[in-house]
């Protein structure tokens, strides 16, 4: 009788890739694409917009709005290119940069101080609560009287104008944040052992910084709204007054220097807010991650 080939039996071992851990392989990949894709998408809307502004100044288009009054864009890039070959114009950016840095930056050390009390708080909120309310709703540029007879110096008069716009949105953002943390972090640490300041630390800062920085972003845009309008009233220096000044010498091209000079400067420190609030809060899950 022929002896008959004996088959290996025993599964063999095979490599295989978790299925979780091929996607996230290719995320990285499908996420640089589509940023191209999303820059792309930006950079040519801003080139259509420019071209669509210049298409209509140049031919004096009037069909309700009157773009014949307006500058054409070479017009504007020509006055631009003159402006910041002058001295003046980085005495004005450097003056009203200086002044939206130490407004926004004691708005944002005192705005989250005082959050965190009014979410901490029942003693202090009944104090100091009312007394934000009833100053909330007023507009910060409406204050402008107040500061020029208020401080001695028109500087100071424009940074606390600057602080007091950034202030409320960081104040109010920290505040909700505060409140809304599960009770149930703190009585964890407590039954652990810890202290208030371990409750401080580790449960309500970490834990409100989404908030917080939800805050600063929407305070740093009205703090520029604030400190230019600040400046068209009772500056000397800074962008805001040079464009107001412009304007009273129907130096309408500069008019728009000085326009351009305030979206750049408020696009710069915006973006600067949220790739700091970004990076301290990179532990939360992304909206983009959620959807990949």
């Amino acid at each position: 009788m022929s002896s008959l080939p004996i088959l290996e039996t025993r599964p063999r071992s095979v490599a295989v890739i978790p299925a979780e851990d091929r996607v996230s392989a290719a995320l990285p990949a499908r996420r640089s694409g589509s940023r191209y894709v999303a820059w792309g998408i930006r950079a040519s809307a801003v080139a259509v917009a420019v071209l669509l502004w210049q298409v209509l100044t140049v031919n004096k288009v009037r069909f309700g709005l009157r773009f014949d009054t307006l500058p054409t864009v070479t017009e504007i890039v020509s006055a631009l290119t003159k402006r910041i070959g002058t001295e003046q114009y980085w005495l004005d950016l450097g003056q009203s940069t200086i002044r939206i840095l130490t407004g926004f930056g004691l708005a944002a050390v005192l705005g989250v101080i005082t959050g965190i009390w009014l979410g901490r708080s029942p003693l202090f909120a009944d104090i100091f609560g009312p007394l934000t309310e009833l100053a909330r709703p007023i507009p910060a540029i409406a204050i402008v009287p107040v500061a020029i007879l208020l401080f001695p110096s028109d500087e100071a008069g424009i940074v606390f104008i600057t602080f007091l716009a950034a202030y409320f949105p960081i104040m109010v953002s920290t505040r909700h944040a505060v409140r809304a943390l599960p009770t149930l972090w703190e009585e964890s640490v407590r039954t652990l052992g810890g202290s208030r300041w371990d409750v401080l630390l580790r449960v309500v800062l970490p834990g409100s910084l989404p908030g917080v920085f939800g805050g600063l972003s929407v305070g740093i845009g009205v703090a520029w709204i604030c400190v230019i309008s600040a400046e068209m009233i009772s500056g000397r220096l800074g962008v805001g007054y040079r464009t107001w000044q412009s304007y009273t010498v129907l130096a309408y091209p500069d008019v728009f220097v000085g326009i351009i000079t305030i979206g750049v400067l408020g696009f710069l420190t915006s973006a600067a807010v949220e790739v700091v609030g970004r990076r301290v809060t990179r532990w939360l899950p992304r909206a983009e991650e959620a959807r990949s």
